[in-house]
C-alpha cells in the first residue's frame, strides 16, 4: 500500500537549488523552474536562463532542496 500512496499523492518536480557563480564563487538559492533571468548578487553574471519550463542552470549546482 505504500507504493500506491505515492501514486495518489504526486510530489512536485520543481526544486530549489543552491547554485555557485562560475565567475566569483558566490552561492545563492534559485528555483529550478525560474521564469526570469537570475543574476549573481555580487558580480551580475547570469545564473539561469528561462526555457519555457525548466530553467537552464548556467552555474554549478551545489545542492538540491526538496
Amino acid at each position: 500500500m505504500g507504493s500506491r500512496l505515492k501514486e495518489l499523492i504526486p510530489k512536485p518536480r520543481s526544486k530549489f537549488l543552491r547554485v555557485r557563480c562560475p565567475k566569483c564563487g558566490n552561492e545563492q538559492i534559485v528555483f529550478s523552474h525560474a521564469t526570469t533571468r537570475v543574476r549573481c548578487f555580487v558580480c551580475g553574471t547570469q545564473l539561469t536562463e528561462p526555457r519555457g519550463g525548466k530553467a537552464k542552470i548556467l552555474g554549478v549546482v551545489v545542492e538540491e532542496f526538496e
